[in-house]
């Protein structure tokens, strides 16, 4: 297979032409061709091909092929050779989004900045759309998507369908119910790579890996859905327990239980905007306050043993490692970040009152010397972690974001798996490249899927 990088042009000539410059005719090999069948995405026009005497890659597209197989833009893309005289423009990178807004500016509420910064990015390389369940046609096979023009605005544009499929339904509501299901199965049907298939939830994660002796001793104790005899006999054992919804986030429904001999049983969590404290003189009331918060939700609970983690002016950090599989299909860990608790809350997360800062940042405050020697150790099991789950999880994923804990006697913890992860990380100031660095690996990694990258190089 060749894999060129050219540009492209749109000539005004009506008929199904494909001018091409004499540097790329050669680097294609195509010496004794002058007829070829050129391809975007899932269609396909037969074309006459012309050489013209100039220097660099270019094609020259007629307008009788562009408008048949729909190109979007003009610019620098990749072409490559499918068959003998068989060649694909692209690649045609879609991305899955919903909730949409009527604002103009603003289209993708809160995830519109990160959206316009992978079109952006992903626009020196490729063709790069985002779009919604409702904007596919099936019947004809094509997509109704946002494209990014050069003044940064979003225009609307009809494409066929794409190569690979970076998914980032914003919500659990968004991707359930049986359209959602329909829809990934359709694209499963026609052999379209379709990436971050859904979100984890938390019980999904441990019943993965608890039998997985390379990296099971990395996670908590954890039960689905404990009885009351169970919830017991975890705060006997561990003195202290997390009590969350399986497919929660954000921190939102979780309880930080502890039992202290003598003084009772304390449950703490977030309440609106505040941090709530409750005492108990006896288990069966601390089981009554939650089975009246609650009621059968409680089914979808899991109990997990609590560490006691490294911790910086009393308050406890933990770690979000940014995992992402790279152009080679390899994992790697692109940034960390500590977080620290706020003061009384039962989670780091920063709406929760939590901070940010570098890892470096909080392990020297307990490791000193040694942080450097930790990190690279956290960063070690973040990828044997990534690597587990992704061997026993049955679809295609690309990014995973973890939480993890480390205690004072250095041993690491995974609490949180996430399949889309949040972004919060790359505001530190000191995490700027690699918020860029993310983006520029879930390109490469489409490139890869859609085997628009040279696997020989890598």
């Amino acid at each position: 297979m060749s894999l060129t990088f050219c540009n492209i042009h749109f000539s005004q000539q009506p008929e199904k032409v494909v001018y091409i410059s004499n540097t790329l005719r050669k680097s294609l090999k195509l010496s004794d061709k002058n007829k070829i069948q050129l391809r975007l995405g899932t269609y396909m026009v037969p074309a006459a091909l012309k050489t013209i005497n100039k220097t660099g890659n270019h094609l020259y597209l007629g307008s009788g092929v562009r408008n048949n197989i729909y190109v979007p833009k003009s610019g620098g893309v990749y072409v490559r050779n499918l068959e003998e005289n068989e060649f694909q423009l692209g690649p045609l990178v879609g991305i899955l989004s919903d909730g949409l807004t009527s604002s103009a500016l603003q289209p993708f509420g809160s995830r519109t900045g990160f959206i316009k910064q992978l079109l952006r990015e992903g626009n020196k390389k490729c063709y790069i759309f985002v779009f919604t369940p409702k904007d596919i046609n099936w019947s004809q096979e094509n997509v109704r998507g946002y494209f990014l023009n050069e003044a940064g605005q979003f225009t609307r544009k009809t494409v066929p369908l794409p190569d690979v499929i970076y998914n980032r339904l914003p919500s659990r509501k968004a991707e359930t119910g049986g359209t959602m299901h329909q829809l990934r199965e359709r694209f499963a049907r026609k052999k379209i790579p379709f990436f971050n298939w859904s979100f984890f939830n938390k019980s999904d994660i441990y019943n993965l890996i608890e039998n997985d002796n390379t990296v099971n001793r990395y996670v908590p104790e954890s039960i689905m859905n404990p009885s009351t005899d169970k919830i017991k006999d975890m705060l006997d054992r561990h003195q202290f327990v997390y009590y969350k919804p399986s497919g929660g986030s954000l921190g939102k429904g979780i309880y930080r239980l502890t039992y202290l001999p003598k003084r009772g049983y304390f449950a703490r969590y977030r309440k609106s905007t505040e941090n709530v404290l409750l005492r108990f003189s006896n288990f069966n009331s601390l089981m009554r306050m939650l089975q009246s918060r609650h009621g059968k939700s409680l089914h979808g609970y899991v109990i997990q043993q609590g560490i006691r983690l490294i911790e910086i002016d009393n308050c406890p950090i933990d770690f979000r490692f940014h995992m992402h599989k790279n152009g080679s299909n390899q994992w790697v860990v692109v940034g960390v970040g500590a977080k620290k608790a706020g003061r009384g809350s039962v989670t780091t997360h920063l709406k929760n009152g939590g901070s940010l800062m570098t890892p470096e940042q909080a392990l020297s405050r307990t490791f000193g010397s040694k942080s450097e020697e930790v990190l690279k150790h956290a960063k070690q099991v973040a990828i044997a972690l990534a690597e587990a789950i992704e061997f026993h999880h049955q679809h295609l994923l690309g990014e995973i974001g973890f939480d993890l804990g480390i205690d004072q006697d250095e041993k690491i913890w995974m609490f949180e798996a996430n399949a889309k992860p949040g972004r919060s990380i790359f505001n530190h100031p000191s995490l700027k490249d690699e918020g860029k660095a993310s983006v520029e690996h879930i390109l490469e990694h489409c490139l890869y899927l859609s085997k628009f990258r040279r696997r020989d190089i890598l």
